[in-house]
């Protein structure tokens, strides 16, 4: 490949677990994007690199297993290969693992993309007692190699000096694997056929193709439809299939695949030698631990118990600390501006709101923070297995519980993180019940519900409601699995990548990306909506007569006798706030909806912060704290607490099917949309449709059993 531009597109692509993640940001640093591919909601993450004259673009595609498309996963990594065709790709392979990370290899040299092999791991490799000779390998494979270690950005340099090599044409001509004289010569004419038409040859590599067809890929055939012959192409390639199964005895996709393992383990016969056996494998001896049959769920559930226990004991001080910080600038900027509108707006709409979710980052950061530490060191791969018998017998599929607790961060990755399940029945089921997992956005409202109204115990009333969730998800994955989702369960099948420890720049990434889309929103839509919010309170403004202000304090003062003037001058403050906020827009409008909420025991404003909470449920939080206007008091969640608990209608049964019923009811906008893009319409529909039914039903029943139970007085 001559060189024809400045800037080079690398697709950077490999196996799950190969390290290409940790690769992607040693080569970017801070230089990347997430987006997500037109069409799908599956991440789309971009970074680049500039070294001397050269800029590259790398395009970090998800981690597959095989071209051969049947997760989206797949789908996505095939159709940006074939489609956008980059000027090369960096092939990241596991060198512990050699012999199986090098099937994919092949299938990227089938594409005739030029390819660069990164040995990654290659410190792990060499712990192992595995030599591999890299010029060997390159030779047999007919690619550049580099070492690499992704965790320290060693090997960094050299991977680009091969990628560059590739991009100006001085590696020379890449010889192809080949797959045993009878494959070939059934591949050659096929190979020429599709050749035949020049245009079609330009748009997709012609032996990929060719492979394909001998594979049966329906997705091959398909594309073939455009090719000016065929007709012609799909008999030459029926034929050939035809031959090769009557000649091995076995299907034809089994025999190429067969072919290419073949191909690899000479490869690797010839290039890698154990040099020694290490007497002690870290991994093994705590897998004996980690995966023993009785100990591993219990483990598991004792890890889940562990993160949500440190969460809330460290997160409790720094959250202390940005409340009253909020609470002093909101104090402060009451003290500076005048009373009116612009005061209110500042004080009561943008502190208020905004600054009372801003308080939740640290529990934010240390959430992400534990489960990030989970993912790194490989205990997500084993929480997998732990718990896939369990989740079998619920209808779920053992790898749900990637999205599943990927749910407790956010809904909206853990909805694209579903889209590796192979099964169709398995992935709408997993999505469907990711929204009963309490994201990180129903945490601050959970929080502020249990330390108002349960603060001995708030911690345990939050992990009672995540266990709910927890229920929810797997009664609700049975029931449509005997319903409307009937069908075979898949078998569990997956690797268990070595025990790591977690490097601190990969921990950085993942929190200050995860933890950047929560400021972000509380910065744009939870301040947008903490502003809307003001406004429907404000508006219209209804100001009181001096004789009604009259007329209310002599009642106030009737009703409550031996009052002093500083306490008469506060209820009637009181009385006419309330008054003032229910004769606002947002008055009117919870007060329209406050039937659908009453036989739940909420009033009006509770019903108002509900609705609010589909921009995102952090805003509940927000829309309390507007409608209890307490931005402008020192300590403004403490504040908040106060006022719902002087609230009447606030007790902690309403409290407790509060937490329960934003637990259950329809997710934000952001996860709404990724539903309909993974699902379609129809399901999105049936998901809202079900889980608002059953929020409202649980509401309810939790409600009125309290109140049979004499729980309120």
């Amino acid at each position: 490949m001559s060189r024809v531009r400045d800037e080079i597109v690398i697709a950077l692509a490999g196996n799950p677990n190969s390290g290409k993640t940790t690769l992607f940001n040693a080569l970017t640093g801070s230089h990347h994007k997430v987006g997500n591919y037109p069409g799908v909601t599956v991440e789309k993450r971009e970074g680049t690199r500039r070294r001397g004259d050269r800029s590259y673009r790398f395009v970090d595609l998800p981690g597959i297993y095989s071209l051969t498309a049947y997760s989206l996963d797949e789908v996505v990594a095939r159709d940006f290969l074939l489609d956008k065709k980059p000027d090369l790709i960096i092939d990241v392979l596991d060198s512990t693992n050699l012999e199986r990370h090098l099937y994919l290899c092949l299938q990227f040299r089938e594409l005739g993309i030029p390819v660069v092999g990164a040995l990654n791991m290659s410190d792990e490799a060499e712990a192992k007692g595995l030599k591999i000779d890299t010029d060997e390998l390159s030779a047999v494979l007919g690619i550049p190699l580099a070492r690499t270690v992704g965790t320290v950005g060693s090997g960094i340099e050299g991977l680009l000096d091969q990628a560059d090599a590739v991009a100006d044409g001085a590696t020379g001509a890449e010889r192809m694997p080949g797959y045993g004289d009878e494959l070939e010569d059934r591949l050659a004419p096929l190979v020429a056929a599709i050749e035949a038409d020049p245009a079609f040859a330009a748009a997709y590599p012609s032996r990929w193709m060719a492979v394909k067809l001998l594979e049966k890929d329906e997705d091959a055939r398909k594309r073939l439809k455009t090719h000016a012959a065929s007709d012609r192409v799909l008999a030459a390639a029926a034929e050939a299939t035809a031959w090769i199964e009557r000649h091995f005895g076995k299907d034809s996709e089994i025999v190429v695949s067969e072919q290419r393992y073949a191909y690899i383990h000479g490869a690797v016969k010839e290039a890698v030698t154990v040099v020694r056996k290490p007497d002690f494998s870290m991994t093994e001896a705590i897998d004996r631990v980690v995966m023993h049959p009785v100990l591993a769920l219990p483990l598991f559930l004792g890890v889940l118990w562990s993160v949500f226990q440190l969460t809330f004991a460290i997160g409790e001080f720094p959250m202390g600390w940005l409340e009253t910080l909020f609470g002093y600038l909101g104090a402060g900027v009451a003290a500076i501006l005048p009373d009116g509108l612009v005061e209110s707006l500042l004080v009561d709409g943008i502190i208020g709101g905004v600054g009372g979710v801003f308080s939740f980052v640290p529990l934010i950061i240390i959430l992400f923070f534990l489960l990030s530490v989970l993912e790194d060191v490989g205990y997500m791969s084993r929480a997998a297995f732990a718990t896939d018998k369990l989740l079998h017998s619920f209808g779920l599929h053992g790898q749900s519980i990637f999205p599943l607790m990927l749910g407790f961060g956010c809904s909206v990755p853990a909805i694209m993180a579903a889209r590796t399940l192979k099964s169709p029945r398995d992935r709408i089921v997993t999505i469907l019940v990711i929204p009963f997992m309490s994201c990180g956005a129903k945490l601050p409202v959970h929080v502020l519900l249990a330390a108002t109204f349960f603060p001995r115990n708030a911690a345990a009333m939050v992990m009672l409601v995540y266990a709910i969730g927890v229920a929810l998800a797997l009664g609700s994955s049975l029931l449509l699995k005997r319903t409307v989702l009937k069908g075979q369960a898949t078998p569990f099948v997956m690797e268990l990548p070595p025990w790591r420890a977690p490097t601190l720049s990969g921990l950085g990434w993942h929190v200050w990306e995860k933890t950047w889309l929560y400021v972000k929103k509380a910065g744009t839509v939870i301040l947008a909506a903490s502003i809307l919010i003001w406004a429907i309170t404000s508006f219209p403004r209804r100001e009181p007569t001096d004789a009604e202000l009259s007329s209310l304090a002599a009642a106030t003062s009737a009703a409550n006798p031996g009052l002093d003037a500083a306490a008469l001058e506060s209820l009637v403050a009181n009385e006419v706030s309330r008054r003032t906020l229910e004769a606002s827009a947002a008055g009117r409008i919870g007060h329209f909806i406050e039937p659908v909420f009453r036989p739940l025991g909420f009033d009006w404003k509770i019903g108002v912060a509900t609705v609010t909470g589909f921009a995102a449920k952090e805003v509940v939080v927000s829309t309390l704290g507007v409608l209890y206007s307490v931005g402008g008091e020192e300590g403004n969640e403490e504040s908040l607490r106060a006022a719902l608990k002087a609230d009447p209608v606030f007790n902690p049964l309403v409290a407790f099917s509060l937490m329960l019923f934003i637990l259950i009811i329809p997710p934000c906008f952001a996860a709404l949309g990724a539903i309909k893009a993974e699902l379609g319409w129809k399901w999105l529909g049936f998901s809202f449709a079900y889980l608002l039914t059953l929020g409202w039903l649980i509401a309810f029943a939790v409600h009125r059993v309290g109140l049979l139970a004499g729980l309120v007085t």
